[in-house]
């Protein structure tokens, strides 16, 4: 059915203030107890709201889960999932440098943009459709997960199996841009790089050492001096040495890399795994695949929510474009599943992750209104 999607009883400043808490719950992804406690308040707030929620232990030292559903007398056939995840870039303590603050129609803090602000919106789009006697055509689930920020290492068959159940995905992750929404994103993979030295005293026998940490320096340049408009590489994480009169034996570092295309991707990884070699003397250079973001393209069906979104916000008074993005989400997973996604629903703000992340406050009502105009006619 179609609704006056005004007319969606959602306050932005009563959102702030709800939203206020789950921003102050510092959740770092690998802070298992704080992302258990985000998960509890979440879990807690949906139950609140009318929800049944179920709380999944999470992935060996990751943090908890939330799968949720709201009361619909076909529960149980396929629907709509909305998917977003409660952990943050930020570690503890980034309150004291990035406060929860208002400004005019702007408000910072950690996790406020990527993606608490969009989840917070979501939910609350559930309850004011049910509090305008609006039944959903088909039943609505949430699923809140934990590792997001690490490229989803331990939720993705979580992800996917929920997924499969369904006939759309929403993922209110952050909008890219003030009126766009994400219908596609890059394929991307992650790698362990491990450089392996020689010891020796720095002092006395400098010469008779290998240094890692050069070595990871040098090979670092040339990894990165590959990225072309094809396949980009980008090294960070950098660990090596414990004393500095110790010639250091061992670096390690991340490596993400990214591609509009999957073809190129497995490009840029075989270019990669070319820096693999080991030496009979132990010394060397290991390359180890990690975790993968499968390409994600544009599907009739995921185009076809895209109009739908595109009508709803001309109701709404703003235009809607649509892009492929090159942050990874887990839409990702669920758009390569060929399922119809829609991504980039959640808030409209910047900066994310880092110590400006922002979101623009009247986009906590606007974008929910948007979602629940979606929950509203998919049947």
């Amino acid at each position: 059915m179609t609704i006056d999607v005004n007319a969606v009883p959602l306050d932005a400043e009563a959102m702030l203030n709800g939203l206020k808490r789950w921003v102050e719950l510092e959740s770092p992804t690998y802070d298992k107890p704080s992302v258990d406690k985000m998960t509890a308040m979440a879990a807690e707030d949906m139950e609140d709201l009318g929800f049944s929620v179920e709380v999944i232990p999470g992935p060996e030292g990751l943090g908890d889960c939330a799968r949720a559903a709201f009361p619909h007398e076909r529960t149980g056939e396929p629907g709509i999932l909305i998917i977003g995840h409660l952990d943050t870039v930020h570690p503890l303590g980034t309150l004291e440098k990035l406060p929860f603050k208002r400004e005019g129609n702007r408000c910072w803090g950690p996790g406020i943009c990527d993606m608490k602000g969009g989840n917070f919106a979501a939910i609350s789009a559930v309850k004011a459709l049910a509090d305008m006697g609006v039944k959903t055509p088909l039943p609505v689930h949430v699923l809140l997960t934990s590792d997001e920020e690490i490229g989803t290492p331990g939720t993705r068959a979580l992800i996917e199996a929920e997924a499969q159940k369904h006939k759309y995905v929403l993922v209110p992750e952050p909008a890219w841009g003030r009126n766009t929404v994400v219908t596609g994103r890059y394929a991307i993979a992650r790698y362990h790089l491990t450089a392996m030295g020689r010891p020796s005293h720095a002092g006395a026998a400098l010469k008779a050492g290998q240094s890692a940490v050069k070595m990871m320096a040098r090979e670092l340049l040339a990894i990165e001096d590959m990225t072309d408009d094809d396949c980009t590489f980008s090294v960070s994480v950098v660990h090596g040495g414990q004393w500095v009169n110790c010639v250091p034996t061992v670096c390690r570092a991340e490596c993400l890399s990214m591609a509009k295309r999957q073809e190129d991707l497995d490009r840029g990884a075989a270019r990669l795994m070319a820096f693999d070699r080991r030496q009979a003397d132990g010394t060397g250079f290991l390359v180890e695949k990690s975790v993968v973001r499968p390409v994600w393209e544009a599907s009739e069906g995921t185009m076809e929510l895209f109009e739908r979104a595109k009508r709803i916000a001309g109701d709404l008074g703003f235009p809607l474009s649509h892009a492929s993005e090159g942050g990874g989400s887990d839409g990702n997973f669920t758009g390569a599943m060929g399922l119809p996604t829609l991504d980039g629903l959640g808030v409209v703000g910047a900066n994310v992750h880092t110590l400006d992340e922002h979101i623009e406050v009247d986009s906590l009502a606007s974008r929910g209104r948007l979602i629940a105009g979606l929950l509203a006619e998919l049947d």
